[in-house]
């Protein structure tokens, strides 16, 4: 697998998550139940970080070869 494909696999892990916490904002902000309504907003800050490196790691191998692509710290050895 090159880092291209891996690039693509990244991005579409990211919409798929994105797609799940646009879900259950929708369902938390439908909620009558506090205890419901909380447990929605905990898998969602559960996912949000997932999501960002999702976001992260796709750019990253996309432009990983890419003369001056600044990396983030995070990936750096």
């Amino acid at each position: 697998m090159t880092l291209l494909e891996m690039s693509a696999s990244y991005r579409d892990s990211a919409a798929a998550i994105h797609g799940r916490i646009v879900e259950l904002r929708l369902l938390e902000r439908a909620q009558e139940d506090p205890e419901a309504a909380f447990r929605l907003r905990r898998r969602i800050d559960e996912l949000t970080p997932l999501w960002r490196e999702a976001r992260e790691l796709a750019a990253l191998t996309a432009h990983y070869y890419d003369r001056g692509y600044h990396k983030r710290e995070t990936y750096t050895f």
